[in-house]
């Protein structure tokens, strides 16, 4: 099958539902197996078919599909509607088969960069969201009044949080309403790489994790905020934050990099807790040349990373999202209630964690025997809700059965981890899991879906959810594949002027950023943190920044920055509208240049007509 509308004779898998890339019109799909990997094919009577591929790799497909399960959804469902349509009636309704594991709070759309692949921001928009504290509390209460269970992780998003004056009072609200985890994306050039104090204030209000854009280990597949990284890095260290590294991963720009993120994050494990490769979402219109040279999926980043890791982690190490159900099974056995539930679709995304065993990446099956120890866990859950087994029995037994599955000659020396699992399983210890994090890397996988390989199966099972105003919970992959019916929709409906947000705040809306990479280049973190990363004798440019480039890489903005130093200076009007006619403004094109050189994007609603990969906040 292609675009061309050819038939092939072909292993189909299954049947589902999609969307048409142009019209939006809901068209039944089939997902099949060629050449060893996984495809999605509709075709709208009007616009004809789109082909594109689903899962790189068909066996590592099989071996997710067995680990498949779904959730209980809400009983209190946001939407009430009777017969709701999926996509088209999000909030979550009743058809939906997950809870809220994760929400995201857009807390603004400024930011102070301007990425070739990124058209989430207030300029391009044409108006600046900033939802007031008490419509963020409101927000808030919404997703812990979802039952059976409470959403009790947010992560505050944008643009970029850090240029919200009051961020340190919106991450206290949320601890205030009951969140256990708070997490901040941020590329941390506005704030969080400059003042160590900041990254202080943000632990103390309630920041758990600074969830932290990183592109690579270079200038040239990380000029968002490749300089700023290391001074990040060590605020928070001082402040006790963990880091999750969160590449977004473009083939032909950044693939061949991932095995140098792992190895990056591996040797900066006391402060980076996590690798979160986020494989491009391709939103807007693109033709097929332009999205198989961009294309890349999670079977294609695994296979990246045992390449470049000489096999030290290979796709056998890796577990789909929904694994974990089996624990949350035992668990609610145990405990006789409903617990968190990552009831993710089983080709959202994957996992595994790698331990430092003498300087080598180690991962966790290589010492577990996962599938074996997951499969003990159902069993004993089946049989405590069938009345087979008394839990208190089940729980004693537990302590010796569990240490059947672990190879105590492989594990890390000084690490029980037997001990660890069952402290979190029978006695619900869940600070053990706390020494788990500290002494491992998690690596994990998440690939948001675009129109072209838009699958409403995956959409039902979404449980990474964005909270908004008006009381409604939109699954990622509709908020963001789907402005214009949501995004752009509700915050447009919520949003000011720039003239008013000057008026109402006194502050511009657009505060630009400008870095002295030399000055950068010479502080003693920059070179200790890259060391073995970045060839000493390379020639850097001059002046470079994580914000659209045209021709040579170059700086942009109003804030020049190049040691560690208080900052937030607001500049005028008339400073900031020179700078931008100085820029000139990105013209419209419907391409992606892989370079990073964008020849321009669309002022404001671009990124419906222009197809560019997507960086995800």
């Amino acid at each position: 099958m292609g675009d061309s509308g050819e038939h092939e004779k072909v292993n189909v898998i299954r049947r589902t539902t999609s969307v048409c890339p142009e019209c939006r019109q809901i068209l039944p799909a089939l997902v099949y197996e060629k050449d060893s990997k996984v495809w999605i094919a509709k075709k709208c009577r009007t616009h004809g078919e789109f082909t594109d591929l689903y899962y790189g790799d068909y066996e590592l497909y099989k071996k997710a599909e067995r680990f498949a399960q779904d959730g209980r959804g809400l009983s209190n469902p946001h939407v009430t509607k009777e017969n709701p349509k999926c996509p088209y009636d999000c909030g979550i309704c009743r058809i939906h088969k997950s809870h809220t594991a994760l929400a995201n709070i857009a807390v603004t759309n400024r930011c102070d960069l301007n990425c070739w692949y990124c058209f989430y921001f207030a300029e391009r928009a044409g108006y600046v969201y900033e939802p007031p504290l008490g419509q963020i509390r409101a927000m808030l209460r919404n997703l812990k009044n979802e039952k059976p269970v409470a959403c009790n992780a947010v992560q505050l998003t944008g643009g970029n949080p850090e240029l919200r004056d009051d961020l340190f009072e919106i991450v206290r609200i949320a601890k205030e309403e009951g969140f256990d985890h708070v997490q901040l994306n941020t590329q941390g050039t506005a704030h969080l790489a400059f003042e160590p104090d900041y990254a202080v204030k943000l632990r103390e209000a309630g920041v758990n994790t600074i969830y932290l854009s990183f592109d690579g280990v270079t200038p040239k597949t990380n000029p968002k905020n490749h300089w700023e990284v290391p001074s990040v890095m060590e605020n928070c260290r001082k402040a006790g934050i963990g880091i999750v590294l969160v590449p977004t991963v473009i083939r032909n720009k950044n693939l061949s990099e991932v095995g140098d993120i792992l190895r990056f994050g591996f040797v900066h494990n006391d402060v980076i807790r996590s690798v979160n490769y986020q494989p491009v979402s391709l939103v807007g219109r693109m033709p097929r040349k332009e999205r198989d040279k961009y294309r890349v999926t999670i079977p294609d980043v695994i296979a990246a990373l045992e390449e470049q890791t000489g096999g030290q982690i290979t796709k056998e190490d890796f577990y789909p999202v929904p694994t974990v159900m089996a624990i949350t099974d035992f668990v609610e056995a145990m405990t006789g209630k409903a617990e968190y539930a990552l009831s993710t679709h089983f080709a959202c995304g994957m996992g595994t964690y790698v331990f430092n065993v003498d300087g080598k990446i180690i991962p966790l099956p290589r010492f577990v025997d996962v599938e074996g120890l997951l499969e003990y866990l159902r069993e004993q859950a089946r049989e405590i809700k069938e009345g087979k087994k008394n839990r208190y029995i089940t729980a004693l037994r537990m302590m010796f059965r569990i240490n059947s599955f672990i190879d105590k000659e492989k594990q890390p020396r000084g690490f029980n981890i037997g001990r660890i699992i069952y402290k979190a399983l029978v006695r619900h210890d869940y600070k053990a899991l706390g020494a788990f994090h500290y002494k491992s890397l998690f690596v994990g996988m998440m690939h948001f879906m675009d129109l072209y390989n838009y699958d409403i199966e995956r959409v039902k099972r979404c449980t990474i959810h964005y909270a908004v105003p008006g009381g409604k919970v939109i699954p990622f992959c509709t908020f963001n594949v789907m402005p214009e019916i949501y995004r752009d929709k509700d915050q447009k409906e919520h949003s000011m002027s720039f003239e008013k947000y000057k008026e109402v705040t006194g502050n511009e809306y657009r505060i630009l950023y400008r870095r002295d990479v030399k000055a950068m280049e010479a502080r003693p973190e920059y070179r200790a943190v890259y060391e073995g990363f970045i060839p000493a004798s390379k020639e850097q440019p001059e002046q470079a920044s994580g914000v659209r480039r045209t021709g040579s890489v170059r700086a942009s903005g109003i804030r020049k920055r190049g040691r560690p130093k208080a900052s937030g200076r607001k500049v005028s009007a008339k400073a900031t509208g020179k700078a931008a006619k100085r820029r000139g403004r990105p013209r419209k094109t419907g391409k992606v240049k892989s370079s990073g050189k964008a020849k321009g994007t669309a002022r404001k609603s671009a990124g419906r007509r222009a197809g560019r990969p997507k960086q995800r906040k």
